[in-house]
């Protein structure tokens, strides 16, 4: 067969291909994904039409199967894998990398085929393809130290005059902002919004930024004033509406958080897992903090027991459980955990063996929870709290499993524990009035009346602040 040739994509990174056209194609694919638009997928098939044989091509569709956390679709990133090997007989070193990352996730190991898109890197470090999936990938390992320097190795290679430096300063913005590093976080994510108005992931950088600082009230004036610049995002946008509820929740808002919910989180009711992980440790929240969701969990429990053995990532499993915990669906839910165990001991990947460590106790304590058994609760989750963070996921998104722990605490009486927990997340969180709230609470619990009072007198000044 005679070879195809090879072409150079807008940012110069070599791809085997039958026409120019085919990689101006491709191209268009890779832009729509990275401003998280709504026609990436069709904008590809459009490329399978213009070019059936492009390797580059079948390895992205391979990828979008993976990165969309449904099992459903696993068969067919199988089957992009068989046509991309098919035709990887003659293409470029990058390509076959490629090729070989996306052999790897196919089998479960994610750790390798991160090591290869970032081995990648090293050769291309304008391959922003590889530069989003090894993003993507240190996200759900809970890297946070490689996802922020996965981007700064390559950032000598990028500047203005290449195509997409703002996406990629929006990455950087997210690496540095998961690693506590908050004032350059926030810079690079303002400056990456300067550059690309629609690029809703640096913009979701600086809204995670006022979340971990506590600065409620301008998160919401930054989502207000980009609202309109995401208005063609897919539902990556719904994940930005819930950081806008949290504020709201934080604030003591709850008419807004409801608003929220009802007319755009929950607006279109998918069965998306990042859609159903932001509703439900939404409502979790709500109720941990007292407030009545009504029937809400409803279609949340029924969407999460028709997905209840597939076991993508444990950080979906653990938000599954939280419907059916809550909808007391004990049959399914205990199915579930069933499920999960028998499909932990059935597989050795990189996922099964966060199953087996930290995903299956930490679905097992959901479910305690939920079913108000909360010394359950705390003793599973006490001894796997530093290790949460292997399920991936935002620190933002994993702070629910602490609140889990310190309301069980709180619920199951175990003052002194509760009280140790508290003081922490005050010492952390001193902006934070629930935290402060808390304290209070369980200050009543210790007979300490007077430091419950103060302690509720320092939530008031920051609510009216």
């Amino acid at each position: 067969m005679r070879p195809m040739p090879e072409f150079a994509d807008k940012r110069g990174v070599p791809v085997t291909a039958s026409t120019g056209a085919a990689v101006q194609a491709l191209d268009a694919v890779v832009d729509d994904w990275l401003r998280f638009g709504r026609d990436t997928g069709d904008l590809l098939k459009c490329v399978a039409e213009t070019d059936p044989d492009m390797v580059m091509a079948h390895c992205l569709r391979g990828y979008f199967f993976h990165v969309m956390g449904s099992a459903k679709l696993l068969p067919r990133a199988w089957s992009s894998l068989q046509r991309a090997e098919a035709a990887a007989h003659a293409v470029s070193q990058r390509e076959k990398m490629h090729v070989a990352a996306l052999s790897a996730w196919c089998h479960g190991d994610l750790h390798r085929a991160r090591d290869l898109l970032e081995q990648a890197l090293i050769e291309y470090p304008r391959d922003v393809l590889a530069l989003k999936l090894a993003h993507f990938i240190h996200f759900y390992l809970g890297d946070v130290a490689q996802q922020r320097d996965s981007v700064a190795r390559v950032m000598d290679a990028w500047d203005d005059a290449v195509p997409g430096y703002g996406y990629v300063l929006g990455m950087r913005a997210f690496g540095l902002e998961e690693a506590g590093e908050y004032p350059a976080a926030e810079a690079l994510g303002r400056e990456a919004v300067e550059r690309n108005a629609d690029d809703i992931w640096a913009g979701h950088a600086v809204a995670h930024v006022f979340e971990m600082q506590g600065r409620h009230r301008e998160g919401i004036e930054w989502i207000v004033a980009n609202e309109t610049n995401w208005r063609d995002a897919n539902n990556f946008a719904y994940h930005v509406w819930w950081h806008k509820a949290l504020y709201h929740l934080a604030l003591e808002e709850i008419d807004a958080v409801l608003d929220l919910y009802d007319r755009r989180i929950r607006a279109d009711r998918s069965d998306d897992y990042l859609d159903i992980s932001n509703a439900a440790s939404l409502l979790l929240r709500l109720e941990i903090r007292g407030h009545c969701v009504g029937d809400r969990w409803d279609e949340l429990a029924e969407k999460a027991a028709a997905r209840r053995h597939e076991h993508v990532l444990p950080f979906i499993d653990a938000h599954f459980m939280m419907p059916l915990a809550a909808k007391g669906m004990h049959a399914e839910a205990e199915d579930m955990l069933v499920s999960m165990r028998a499909w932990a001991a059935a597989h050795e990947s990189t996922v099964s063996t966060v199953m087996r460590d930290v995903g299956i106790p930490l679905a097992e304590a959901v479910y305690a929870f939920g079913t108000g058994d909360y010394r359950a609760a705390v003793d599973l989750l006490l001894p796997i709290r530093y290790a949460v963070q292997r399920i991936g996921g935002s620190h933002a998104q994993r702070d629910i499993f602490q609140k889990i722990l310190i309301e069980a605490a709180l619920r199951d009486l175990r003052a002194p524990l509760a009280r140790a927990l508290l003081v922490e997340r005050r010492e952390a969180r001193p902006w934070s009035p629930a935290a402060w709230k808390d304290y209070a609470r369980v200050l009543d619990a210790v007979g300490d009346a007077a430091g419950a009072a103060d302690a509720r007198s320092t939530a008031d000044a920051l609510l009216a602040a």
